[in-house]
């Protein structure tokens, strides 16, 4: 567990599944050169990328939002009981440390108001459902669940046209959206004055980050818009899943740009503990530290 952060009159606490070296660093970043890694290894290393294997370091993470109006969790991980042979590391969890950490954190599934998907992913909805006698059945019973309008549509689409490519979406997403748990909004949409969604697309098709928090007290927690501090320094790398590496890119230099040198504390879904960073410049790029 970590320490809640507090900001003004809300606090963000991270929930977390998993954290270790999981991905070859130049598998995930499949056009990274590996002089440019060498470049930055006295950073890197051993916070960020193990050093005997050259793979990166990941947290796999949901993050706990309390304002005075809500309770709310961003990302659910990649859940139990749930056909991932894709990913041997996720295939059929049985973990019991993600339920322990919500406990420890002084809530239940009961109390969660609002579930948001960052992104559709298999590492970000898992949560979502639980097994119940033999049904995928909503585990955070009395949440809404926020999916960007254009992510939903894509990966229902995906589904329909082939389930087996997209089983996450059969078991974690399709359900919330039988059991009329989901609220479909833009991605640049608002929940109130605590909590405003932020669109950043590339890595998927509609991704958005969220922005928790009043100004000179605020944090946006990314979802998968950034994967690594590296891509602070070249804001352009993409990463294997991307859907549009060259947009994700984009979105980065935006966002980074946007919040460059203010208060804004960034909440990274896959940055090793702590997972915070603020943004400040590096030559033509950025510093997350």
């Amino acid at each position: 567990m970590s320490d809640p952060i507090a900001l003004g009159d809300i606090t963000i606490e991270r929930i977390v599944e998993q954290e270790g070296p999981f991905f070859d660093v130049f598998e995930f970043f499949n056009d990274l050169e590996p002089e440019v890694l060498q470049e930055h290894r006295g950073w890197l290393h051993p916070m960020f990328v193990d050093v005997d294997n050259s793979k990166l370091n990941l947290c796999v993470q949901s993050y706990l939002v309390r304002t005075p109006h809500h309770t709310i969790l961003i990302d659910s991980c990649v859940g139990n009981h749930k056909p991932r042979p894709a990913r041997p590391m996720w295939d059929m969890m049985a973990s019991d440390r993600y339920e322990k950490n919500f406990k420890a954190a002084g809530v239940t599934f009961e109390d969660i108001d609002y579930v948001m998907c960052t992104h559709l992913h298999t590492d970000h909805v898992g949560w979502n459902t639980r097994l119940e006698d033999g049904r995928w059945v909503p585990t955070f019973p009395n949440a809404r669940y926020v999916f960007a309008d254009r992510e939903l549509t894509f990966w229902s689409e995906k589904a329909e046209a082939d389930p087996e490519s997209c089983l996450w979406v059969m078991d974690s997403v399709l359900p919330i959206v039988d059991a009329d748990k989901a609220e479909i909004v833009k991605s640049d949409h608002w929940l109130n004055d605590h909590v405003q969604l932020i669109p950043s697309p590339g890595h998927t098709i509609d991704h958005y980050s969220v922005l928790a928090g009043k100004s000179g007290a605020d944090a946006l927690i990314t979802g998968d818009m950034v994967h690594s501090p590296l891509q602070g320094r070249y804001p352009e790398l993409g990463m294997f899943s991307d859907y549009d590496s060259a947009q994700a890119g984009r979105t980065r230099r935006e966002i980074f740009g946007r919040f460059c040198d203010t208060s804004t504390l960034l909440c990274t879904a896959h940055f090793p503990s702590p997972s915070t960073a603020r943004i400040t410049r590096w030559d033509d790029a950025f510093r997350l530290a």
